[in-house]
């Protein structure tokens, strides 16, 4: 392969990470819209300043073979040394400042309260001001098109929030309410991240992001805040009895029935969600299987005991009604 050849194949490489579902340079908001923006203006006035200098280092070693005269030397040197860079860096830094209060503009009605556990997330939907909180977990659902109030916190380690596609990230602190607001503009799947160093499954937060269509999501909300279904197959039926007597719902809440743990994630509609366990895992049930068997096999330090001590069909049932849980 020539080096041309190599090159280019390292170029398209590079491109290619320029897309996708967690990509700044891929906006589905109008947050991400405006920071992709300012990286681009970032980029330009770096190239811009590094031709520039490479340019005038260039002319006096290799073009201009001949003495200069004081007055040409001194022009050059605080013409092109620091009167350019000065303009091109107070310019790149103006435009910065100027869009840097489109990020901190206030959510319009629903609120999104998000706190950071070990290792997953505590979502609550506070929609119009309601002080009735609609719980879920591990994913984050917002409207296309209206600004969403964000609130952070953190329980025992700092986390950060992040959706690359939709806006900045924000610092999760425990002890403390930080906040954000985000625009979505694309319908969409996306994905965010913790991106603050939290213990040895910090790499496996992860949380699926889904922008969804108005109408769309106020009937999701809707559905969201209503009790469970029961389970109507008998698989899912033994599953909900291998669910009460394992005591599941000392750490679990599925709302309309006994099960009202505070311990571990809101498992209501976990079916309707669109990975399991923070991200990690598609929601199916053989995942599911694997997942309940031994969790920490998979997410390193995760809190909830594994139960390999129950049999294949045992674990698919348990699997099957929470799968339908939706």
């Amino acid at each position: 392969m020539t080096v041309r050849a190599a090159s280019a194949l390292l170029l398209v490489s590079g491109l290619s990470a320029c897309s996708g579902p967690q990509s700044v340079l891929d906006p589905a908001g109008r947050d991400a819209q405006v920071l992709a923006s300012l990286f681009w203006v970032m980029f330009t006035g770096a190239v811009i300043l590094w031709l520039a200098m490479n340019g005038i280092f260039l002319t006096v070693t290799r073009f201009i073979k001949r003495e200069m005269s004081e007055r040409k030397a001194e022009t050059l040197i605080i013409g092109g040394g620091i009167v350019f860079p000065t303009v091109v860096l107070a310019g790149l830094l103006t435009y910065a400042l100027a869009e840097m209060p489109r990020q901190r503009e206030r959510g319009e009605g629903l609120t999104v309260r998000v706190v950071g556990e070990s290792w997953w997330w505590r979502v609550e939907y506070l929609p119009d001001g309601s002080s009735e909180p609609v719980v879920s977990a591990n994913e984050i659902r917002l409207p296309a098109g209206s600004r969403s109030e964000i609130e952070l916190a953190a329980n025992g380690v700092i986390h950060a929030f992040w959706i690359p596609a939709l806006g900045g990230k924000t610092d999760m602190i425990p002890g403390r309410t930080t906040r954000m607001s985000l625009e979505p503009v694309t319908p969409g799947t996306y994905r965010g991240q913790c991106t603050e160093f939290c213990g040895e499954s910090h790499a496996m937060m992860a949380f699926g992001a889904v922008v969804m269509e108005p109408e769309s999501f106020d009937a999701w909300l809707r559905k969201e805040a209503a009790p469970a279904d029961p389970p109507e197959s008998p698989e899912a039926i033994r599953g909900r009895e291998v669910f009460v007597t394992e005591g599941c719902g000392a750490c679990h809440t599925i709302r309309g029935t006994q099960a009202q743990g505070r311990v571990g994630p809101d498992l209501t509609h976990l079916g309707g969600r669109t990975t399991l366990a923070a991200g990690i895992l598609p929601m199916e049930t053989d995942e599911l299987v694997r997942w309940i068997r031994d969790p920490e096999s998979i997410k390193p330090g995760a809190r909830m005991p594994g139960y390999d001590h129950l049999d294949d069909a045992r674990l698919r049932a348990l699997a099957t009604y929470l799968e339908g849980l939706t």
